[in-house]
């Protein structure tokens, strides 16, 4: 661990200095400015500057004056507030660049993994596990197993790949705001041979293009934490489902506040700035502001647990894939925005380390028409 601090930190700065993209102010450092997503080109490939600084215009500077300076970049982009748009537009931006380079490095999906033991080397089983244990735990029942779902925040497309292949009959359908994940996310369907069983298109999950109960299964793997209005997109996840059907929510949350606090302490709500600048991330929520937004939409059976201790040794083991040529070399072709997403995985080990930052998993059913009727 005490390595990892020692290097991590050397190879983020050495990749701007490989990458030729010289600061000469905290201005220059602020992220490029995507495109709307109405103005998006969808052709992945087309070419993006990643950085307003150019090769022909390098500042002679020591590394300890880049290091000073970057730190100042650092600090100034944390008083920079996003819109909602900014942050809709900046996600498909950052995934666009950095989906590739992930899928190289570790495949096709794109979250946390299940350490049990915690030892475990097989990163890639330990993800695939992570969506099995996820649906244990929820209580889905292979014997009556959910015929239509909808990935709210798919990514490539990993798990809804693996929930239909599980589930013989069932189809799945992926939102995602990056362009180049919906198109992967079928052409990896096409491949697999789950044409019309698995689909993605660009969506947006606070405004989802279904009707009301559609789904036997809502299931939301790690994007929760990137939605800007948390009521918003907890009424669309009840939205859709259909009456009985069951919601699964596991994201990002900051700790449970303790009896007789108001807020985070302002050490730890640094760190979540610094990581909502990474990666494009609104104000966190705990599990317990979910569990009362679900309540109030009149979820029922509404089941939480807070899975940090499984997921631990996760950022440990991509900071250390990061370590390598084929990665550093990736990071340099993704862009700025993927270098600084590399970055904050030292922050985000550190907001586990210190019990600020939970993985939180939460699950509840949709009450059934019947049951609706009783109680009114």
């Amino acid at each position: 661990m005490t390595r990892l601090h020692q290097i991590a930190p050397a190879i983020a700065t050495t990749l701007f200095l490989l990458s030729g993209e010289y600061p000469q102010s905290a201005a220059a450092l602020a992220p490029p400015q995507p495109p709307s997503l109405s103005s998006r080109h969808v052709d992945p490939s087309t070419p993006t500057r990643a950085s307003p600084c150019t090769h022909n215009s390098r500042p002679s500077t020591s590394l300890f004056g880049l290091r000073t300076t970057l730190s100042r970049a650092r600090d100034s982009l944390l008083s920079r507030e996003r819109t909602d748009a900014d942050l809709k537009s900046g996600i498909a931006f950052f995934y666009d660049r950095s989906s590739k380079l992930w899928e190289d490095v570790w495949g096709e999906h794109m979250h946390h993994g299940y350490y049990v033991p915690e030892d475990r080397t097989d990163h890639v089983q330990a993800q695939i596990d992570l969506i099995d244990e996820v649906l244990k735990w929820a209580g889905v029942d292979d014997a009556v197993p959910p015929k239509r779902v909808v990935d709210v925040g798919c990514g490539i497309g990993g798990s809804s790949r693996h929930i239909v292949k599980k589930y013989e009959g069932s189809t799945a359908k992926g939102i995602t705001l990056s362009p180049y994940q919906a198109g992967r996310g079928n052409e990896l369907a096409k491949e697999q041979g789950l044409e019309g069983r698995a689909s993605f298109q660009v969506a947006d999950a606070l405004n989802m293009p279904f009707d009301d109960n559609s789904f036997d299964l809502v299931w939301s793997l790690e994007s929760g934490e990137h939605m800007p209005d948390k009521s918003k997109f907890v009424h669309e996840l009840m939205r859709v489902a259909a009456p009985g059907g069951r919601i699964i929510l596991v994201t990002w949350c900051h700790r449970d506040l303790e009896p007789g606090e108001t807020s985070l302490s302002k050490k730890e709500e640094k760190i979540l700035a610094k990581i909502n600048r990474a990666y494009y991330l609104p104000k966190w929520c705990s599990v317990s502001d979910y569990v009362k937004l679900l309540e109030n939409e009149g979820a029922v059976d509404i089941k939480r647990e807070d899975w940090s201790y499984i997921i631990a040794p996760f950022w440990k083991a991509v900071i250390k894939s990061s370590l390598n040529l084929k990665s550093v070399m990736g990071l340099l072709k993704s862009g700025f925005s993927t270098i600084r997403g590399a970055y904050a995985m030292l922050l985000m080990l550190r907001g586990f380390n210190s019990g600020v930052i939970k993985f939180g998993l939460i699950t509840c059913t949709k009450k059934k028409v019947e049951d609706s009727t009783a109680s009114s």
